[in-house]
């Protein structure tokens, strides 16, 4: 599988305080990578360690399968949580002044502001904008270059639930479009929504990383079960008359059921048999919030 980035074991102090302890992580090419950790945790130095913003200490940066210089980082597009937009300029000044600096000598300016949910608003100065639309026009800056790899710096803070929604909607519609996404975010929520593949940074270390859906299947086994309707005491207090079945028990009107000695057919068979409606199963996960806490917790 090709690389978009990696990190190998990159280490990088600032004033004398060790922030990044040798971390390591890739994304490959297509992915949506959440890269999450609580503040201070090393996320906003690893970004500007990306970018060459700040150079690491030791270790190495790699880009598209090669080290990273000047060539490579012109295939990255970013948007960090200071948008560093023109207030007095109009949507389209800002488009046009930042092609220039980036050598784009026929930016679509017009195609790039429908793309983001802009258009129209090509003449309007971005000092009237609203939050959520100066993240679009952040990411229409970004994506003027045709950049391969977007790194994005919590695209979503400060956002109303529309905006956040919006903004979401777009990054998957980047993503289905052949972009590589890397999204640092403290908002589980989105991180789960939107990515395959997670690392978590605590206290400059990379502590968990992976497949979204390996990671949060976790050591679970059991399944999930959506009842047509709710059960009523007397059923509840059979299933756990039926040991067989391992029922765990109720949470939001689905159940719960961790059976050693049943498989999924003869489970399914015998609640129908008992008179219980099933209108969806779905094997127990582990959520990011759990894995999250976990390691939280580990670190207590």
């Amino acid at each position: 599988m090709d690389t978009a980035l990696e990190f190998r074991e990159v280490h990088k102090s600032l004033g004398g305080k060790l922030i990044l302890r040798g971390i390591s992580f890739s994304v490959y090419v297509g992915d949506v990578f959440g890269y999450l950790g609580p503040n201070g945790a090393g996320k906003t130095t690893t970004i500007r360690v990306l970018l060459d913003l700040l150079p690491p200490d030791g270790g190495e940066v790699r880009l598209f399968g090669r080290p990273s210089d000047p060539e490579a980082r012109r295939r990255i597009g970013f948007v960090l949580e200071n948008d560093g937009l023109f207030d007095g300029l109009t949507a389209a000044e800002n488009l046009a002044l930042f092609a220039r600096l980036y050598g784009v000598s026929r930016p679509k300016v017009g195609e790039l502001l429908e793309l983001v949910g802009l258009g129209g608003k090509e003449g309007d100065r971005v000092g009237t904008f609203s939050k959520g639309m100066r993240q679009r026009l952040a990411l229409a800056r970004a994506l003027l270059h045709d950049p391969e790899l977007l790194v994005l710096d919590e695209p979503t803070a400060g956002l109303d639930p529309t905006g956040q929604m919006e903004v979401r909607e777009l990054i998957r519609e980047l993503a289905g479009g052949g972009k590589t996404v890397f999204l640092s975010s403290h908002n589980l929520d989105e991180v789960e929504r939107l990515c395959n593949r997670i690392a978590l940074i605590h206290h400059g270390e990379i502590r968990l990383q992976g497949d979204m859906r390996e990671l949060m299947r976790g050591d679970k086994t059991g399944y999930v079960v959506e009842p047509a309707e709710p059960l009523s005491p007397e059923l509840v207090e059979r299933l756990h008359s039926r040991m067989e079945l391992g029922f765990v028990g109720e949470e939001s009107g689905t159940l719960l059921f961790e059976p050693r000695e049943v498989g999924l057919g003869e489970l399914v068979s015998s609640l129908e048999g008992m008179g219980i409606e099933i209108e969806a199963v779905r094997r127990a996960r582990t959520s990011l919030e759990e894995l999250y806490r976990e390691i939280m917790a580990e670190e207590a």
